[in-house]
């Protein structure tokens, strides 16, 4: 009976430590490691003067992320939109960054089904309406 209670205590020590990991960043490696900086409310980091970061007070020119699927299948059966091609439904919308990641959902793992790659746009909060009536969702990294 104590084995168990040992092993049951081991796992939620290194599910604990899994979770602490990443909470500190991501947990996977980014495709455009020069986004990472990037908040989804657009404030920007600074340092205190202990060297600590620090966020500043949002500015009327906050940002959001939106996404939506690239349409992309598994084992190959339908290509991506790339996010250039994609950033032409935002006509009119301000996009200061653009790129294809993972939704970091589980999806399952049968050819033919969506891949779960979005293509990710930062825009300006002000414009996330407009961009909801075209499709697109706020996406919260």
């Amino acid at each position: 009976m104590k084995k168990k209670k040992f092993i049951l205590s081991g796992n939620f020590l290194i599910s604990m430590l899994l979770l602490q990991a990443c909470a500190a960043g991501p947990c996977y490696p980014l495709k455009h490691p020069e986004l990472a900086h990037r908040t989804t409310a657009g404030a920007k980091l600074g340092k205190d003067t202990k060297g600590t970061s620090v966020s500043e007070p949002q500015t009327s020119d906050s940002r959001v992320f939106v996404y939506k699927p690239d349409g992309s299948l598994q084992c190959g059966m339908g290509k991506g939109i790339p996010p250039e091609e994609m950033e032409k439904e935002l006509e009119g919308i301000k996009v200061y960054s653009r790129e294809n990641r993972p939704d970091g959902k589980m999806h399952i793992q049968v050819c033919g089904s969506p891949t779960g790659q979005v293509n990710v746009y930062e825009i300006p909060a002000s414009s996330l309406k407009e961009a909801e009536k075209r499709g697109f969702k706020k996406f919260e990294p």
